[in-house]
């Protein structure tokens, strides 16, 4: 085929594959519309009670209700069940109601406890339970709402408390104010979405449609009128939502979006989390390093951990390529078990040091968005117990801010779950109700008062940044009860990828990870403690993302370190942030094959058996 006609047939195949994912997108977002409830302003109420009675309504500026809506909407509350609804005006315009309904599907994500709270910024009606366990009160005292942007922010914090009690409805007599195309980049933030990368994205699906209008006439004129007429598509026939001025908005589509990208384009960019107090925490962290870093560390072991053999060989060297702290890191491998450790080894205070800002603090948002997107792993945890207990009393080790119970919640609804952590973040846990008692501390400091307690105890990707395995696994045998189960989830060091990939591989995870243990070392051990292992999954417990992707971030945060971190040596000069954002605009191509490898690498290992990772179920024996 000549080289003309293939690039005809190719434009012609991006066309139809464009026509048709509008078509997909378009009836898509027609069927979430048709699952939003509509709120019933005829009632029945009872008047004799104030409107929002047990209730609180919170609005963003501008947004008012009349007293039948309240009471429609307290109605609709008390008979699914809800404890929180976000209420969605029946006005709303018409491109806000398209990108709710791209990412709010109301059905799943009212089943999915996991699942993150969208909604339209307008006004959340809470239940005075959630209200007071989401400590709203005095928060919403000293700072109201002061935009759409903190409806959403604060909705997304509510549906963590109510993760299978918030509902979404079509609150006709909601009035709310025109958007304001200048605060679409804040708004696109609080929904946790990128404003830069999504309007380059759109801007390139604009001139992707011309392209095709003119390059393939057929096909790209159906693109092209699906795209115009999606918002008539999606709400005229609907009889649910009534955007104000539908047909205006939709000739002036095309037009109007255009308009939006350049007022996002031009919104400078947010400050970065914590950047109040970043002066002090870039002093408090200029004179820990002005000590040096050897206090962080112990004498080099001259012996494996594990089994006690001399002469380890060292595995993989590396500086710390999760946030970029001084230090370098080795990781030695035991010539007779395979163990894997790091030595030498971070004294308490190191740890400390190496922690800080990851779970909490700085870090505590990308931590909690990655822990938050796991829910079909935390699944596949829990459900790993089906064919022999049925858990009564279960205790996550490691918890960190309780995501698995939340999850797991869904698969055992009469299980009481605890959680321990070191972090302060299990006592949130316990205040969304994903947890029912938190501890915080040591597993082996604790072990003692909590002696036979529990049936189940879970460990997921903790065991491996301990100090003291062996510890860990006494402490779980004394907290179970006498056929008790203990469920155990590590990263494999003996993947071959591990080898392939060298200090880039994700799971050595360094500095945190102390430990990395062969399967078949766990399961001796816990043999002997008295365990009898009922199962073992290697494929089944592949984490998708952590082979390919991992490598791409490590490499892009390798040459070329956030010169804003507190930590960092070097000044923020403008070479080093033009590197940093060369080299993660160099990135996003490498994550798109990333991707890809991993998609593969993880049907293979699901059908091989033969992941990044293990589980063991394991029962502690009656004698």
């Amino acid at each position: 085929m000549a080289p003309a006609h293939r690039s005809s047939a190719r434009t012609r195949a991006v066309a139809a594959a464009a026509a048709l994912g509008l078509a997909a997108g378009t009836v898509r977002a027609r069927r979430r519309l048709a699952a939003l409830p509509l709120l019933d302003p005829a009632g029945p109420f009872d008047t004799g009670l104030p409107p929002l009675a047990g209730w609180h309504l919170i609005t963003a500026p501008g947004v008012t209700a009349d007293e039948t809506t309240l009471r429609a909407a307290v109605a609709h509350a008390a008979h699914e069940g809800l404890r929180v609804v976000d209420l969605i005006p029946a006005r709303l315009d018409a491109e806000s109601a398209l990108g709710l309904l791209r990412l709010l599907d109301p059905a799943a994500h009212r089943a999915d406890r996991g699942a993150p709270g969208h909604g339209a910024g307008h006004a959340v009606l809470v239940a005075d339970e959630v209200h007071r366990r989401a400590r709203l009160p005095g928060r919403l005292a000293e700072a109201p709402p002061r935009s759409a942007a903190d409806l959403l922010r604060l909705l997304a914090e509510l549906k963590e408390y109510a993760p299978d009690a918030t509902g979404w409805a079509i609150a006709p007599g909601l009035a709310a104010p025109p958007p304001d195309p200048g605060r679409h980049a804040e708004e696109l933030r609080a929904r946790g979405l990128p404003p830069v990368l999504l309007s380059a994205g759109r801007l390139a699906g604009l001139a992707l449609l011309l392209k095709c209008l003119y390059s393939a006439p057929r096909w790209g004129a159906a693109a092209a009128a699906l795209y115009w007429l999606q918002p008539a598509l999606v709400a005229a026939p609907a009889r649910r939502l009534r955007p104000a001025g539908l047909a205006r908005a939709t000739a002036a589509r095309p037009l109007r979006a255009v308009s939006t990208v350049l007022h996002t384009l031009r919104t400078p960019p947010a400050k970065a989390p914590g950047a109040a107090d970043a002066p002090a925490r870039r002093a408090a962290y200029a004179a820990e390093l002005a000590d040096g870093i050897d206090r962080f560390f112990e004498p080099r072991r001259i012996d494996c951990p594990w089994c006690s053999a001399p002469d380890p060989v060292v595995r993989v060297r590396m500086p710390d390529l999760l946030q970029g702290k001084p230090g370098r890191f080795t990781l030695e491998e035991c010539r007779r078990c395979g163990h894997v450790f790091q030595n030498p080894r971070l004294t308490p205070d190191g740890l400390d040091f190496y922690y800080r800002d990851f779970y909490e603090g700085l870090g505590g948002e990308g931590a909690a968005l990655i822990l938050g997107r796991m829910n079909a792993t935390y699944r596949a945890r829990a459900e790993l117990l089906r064919p022999f207990t049925t858990p009564r009393a279960w205790l996550d080790v490691g918890t960190a801010a309780g995501h698995f119970c939340n999850a797991a919640r869904a698969v055992w609804p009469t299980t009481r779950f605890d959680g321990l952590d070191m972090g302060a973040g299990v006592h949130e846990a316990e205040r969304r109700g994903w947890i029912t008692a938190a501890y915080q501390g040591q597993f082996p400091d604790l072990a003692d008062r909590l002696t036979g307690r529990y049936d189940t105890v879970s460990m997921h990707h903790y065991l491996e940044h301990t100090r003291d395995p062996f510890a860990e696994l006494d402490a779980a045998g004394k907290v179970l009860a006498p056929g008790g189960h203990l469920l155990i989830e590590l990263p494999d060091p003996e993947a071959r990828i591990a080898r392939l990939l060298g200090p880039h591989w994700l799971p050595w995870f360094q500095p945190q990870h102390q430990h990395l243990m062969p399967v078949g070392n766990l399961k001796q051990a816990l043999v002997e403690r008295g365990f009898t292992v009922l199962a073992e999954q290697h494929g089944a417990a592949h984490q998708a993302n952590a082979d390919f992707i991992g490598a791409v971030a490590l490499t892009a945060n390798r040459l070329a370190p956030d010169p804003h971190a507190p930590w960092a040596t070097a000044p923020a000069t403008p070479g080093r942030r033009a590197a940093r954002s060369a080299v993660q605009a160099l990135a996003l191509p490498c994550y798109g094959a990333a991707a890809a490898l991993d998609a593969l690498r993880t049907a293979v290992a699901r059908a091989t058996d033969g992941g990044n990772a293990y589980r063991l179920l394991a029962r502690k024996e009656l004698g």
